[in-house]
């Protein structure tokens, strides 16, 4: 599959993108395990919000043995507020394989970095193309939006099979000295120009080679399977406190939602009625007054829809700590400790809404 001049596409491409890149912090130099993280990052996060969090983490590890050397639960913390916690899981671990593996060199194969934890096609080809200048296709949302119009290709782009046929595209396409820059210059075009609604027709600089624009049918495309809405859950959740002022805190199972994260201790339930978490509470080997409730909290997934009523509580005398340790995942600590520990977005909510908040008054 052609454009009506590859190397005039390309051309056109280039120019802009040497006149309208943006400054990046990832940019300014062509370090693969820095291409890596930022890229890791950027899946399903806006680059203004990933920016801050990319310098910070490479402050935190600059280099893959920084990584690969520290604590999982100081990675964690480290990528709070990120979401998709999988994504740091995988990083560290695939990290720590470079570093063992390959004296912590990025591989330069598609075969070999394809093999990493965490490490797609897209990351696969963004690494190499953009630290390596190897012409490798990395095909993401921002790609196939912008090809699915020059092309004017109606398949979904949610199907395995229609990234594939992208990333044939794309290996075609692609500039073989620039390989770096084209695929940058691609998602920089679909995220500046030829966004999902509303594209910049008259400001691309590839409008001469758009079947989609000749058509008039860009703003049909491109074609994308509509995704069911998410589910609601309605819980409960408790700030609990003993004797001494201090809060409890739990960690959430090593795998599955938000896994290895602490959070305060939670419950499912459809009812303002709190014999439930009163019950729940009996069953941590702990007797409480539950005070009242302090904060409702909502926060929505990409399948699921957190919805939890915040309540307080006062551990009844001759009620401490003495059963919760470290390596039972739940223990009491003191207030002042609790930003240590790496929340969800949903419970750092609480942490800022109904725990720190009250502490200042």
């Amino acid at each position: 599959m052609k454009t009506k001049d590859n190397h005039k596409f390309q051309q056109d491409l280039l120019a802009w993108y040497d006149e309208n890149k943006r400054d990046l912090p990832w940019r300014k130099e062509r370090d693969p395990y820095k291409i890596w993280v930022s890229e890791i990052m950027l899946q399903q996060t806006r680059v203004d919000t990933v920016i801050p969090y990319f310098q910070r983490f490479m402050d935190l590890f600059p280099t893959i043995h920084d990584l690969a050397e520290a604590e999982e639960e100081t990675v964690l913390k480290a990528w709070e507020g990120l979401g998709y916690y999988s994504r740091a899981r995988n990083l560290h671990q695939a990290v720590k394989e470079v570093s063992q593996s390959y004296g912590g060199q990025v591989p330069k194969t598609e075969k070999e970095i394809g093999d990493l934890k965490g490490v797609g096609p897209y990351t696969a080809g963004a690494i190499l193309s953009i630290a390596y200048n190897i012409p490798a296709p990395a095909v993401d949302g921002n790609v196939m939006r912008v090809l699915s119009r020059i092309y004017t290709i109606y398949d979904d782009i949610s199907k395995a099979s229609t990234r594939k046929t992208f990333e044939s595209i794309v290996r075609e396409l692609i500039s073989q000295d620039r390989s770096s820059d084209f695929n940058q210059a691609l998602m920089e075009l679909g995220a500046m120009v030829c966004s999902p609604t509303n594209p910049s027709c008259l400001l691309c600089p590839v409008q001469n080679h758009c079947s989609a624009k000749a058509e008039g049918v860009q703003d049909v495309l491109p074609v994308k399977a509509k995704k069911k809405p998410p589910k609601k859950l309605k819980m409960k959740a408790v700030i609990l406190r003993d004797h001494d002022g201090r809060i409890l805190i739990e960690r959430r199972p090593d795998t599955g939602l938000l896994a290895k994260l602490w959070q305060f201790p939670n419950i499912e339930a459809e009812t303002e009625n709190l014999d439930d978490l009163t019950a729940y509470i009996t069953t941590l080997g702990l007797k409480a007054d539950i005070t009242n409730k302090v904060q409702e909290v909502k926060h929505v997934f990409s399948h699921i829809v957190w919805e939890i009523s915040v309540y307080e509580a006062i551990v009844k005398a001759g009620h401490s700590d003495e059963l919760y340790d470290e390596t039972l995942g739940r223990h009491f600590v003191q207030v002042e400790d609790v930003n240590w520990y790496p929340f969800p977005v949903s419970h750092q909510k609480i942490i800022d809404g109904a725990l720190v908040k009250k502490e200042d008054l």
